[in-house]
């Protein structure tokens, strides 16, 4: 196992998974970077790195796209299209991405939290999911979900991301990440 002097977490701070990713990492020693822009309330304060207009710009995507890709109609705002900017950034950092949430029949994972998942299949990213309904880790084949009995962080730039309710067995699932890795 490397030196945890040489991980970094790549999150966005939010409440819920994001913030609790974040908790875990400041535990272990963890480097961590919190994507975010100007006027957007985040929970952590450590590693904050504010994403400027023209750095935000880099992550622009059409949001006809992403509902096209998520089957689902997102809100054309200022407020959203800056939170899937700042996601280009958390996904674009990482090598493995660990996402918590709940899969859908359709494969996508439920809520805004779904379009980090999309982007890293997209970018041939590592990617988990810990699925709160199922109580399960799975990760993503290139082609499907499979179930898996365990997940480590084994490389150095890695997301953590997901839904802004937490339940607790998306608390254990990163407690375990976590203490399965360190």
């Amino acid at each position: 196992m490397e030196k945890r002097d040489n991980f970094i977490l790549y999150s966005g701070g939010s409440a819920g998974a994001e913030s609790f990713f974040g908790e875990r990492a400041e535990e272990y020693g963890i480097e961590e970077v919190n994507f975010t822009f100007e006027g957007h309330k985040i929970q952590r304060s450590r590693g904050v790195r504010v994403l400027n207009r023209e750095e935000l710009l880099k992550g622009d995507v059409s949001l006809d796209y992403v509902s096209r890709i998520m089957q689902r109609e997102y809100p054309d705002t200022k407020l959203f299209r800056r939170i899937l900017q700042s996601i280009w950034y958390q996904i674009n950092s990482s090598s493995q991405i660990f996402v918590i949430g709940v899969l859908l029949e359709d494969l996508t994972v439920k809520g805004g939290t779904g379009w980090g998942a999309e982007f890293a299949k997209i970018c041939n990213k590592e990617l988990y999911l810990f699925d709160q309904d199922r109580n399960s880790w799975f990760v993503w084949s290139g082609v499907s979900w499979e179930s898996v009995d365990m997940v480590k962080i084994t490389e150095n730039h890695f997301c953590g991301t997901g839904t802004r309710i937490l339940n607790e067995n998306g608390k254990v699932a990163i407690s375990e990440l976590f203490s399965n890795s360190f």
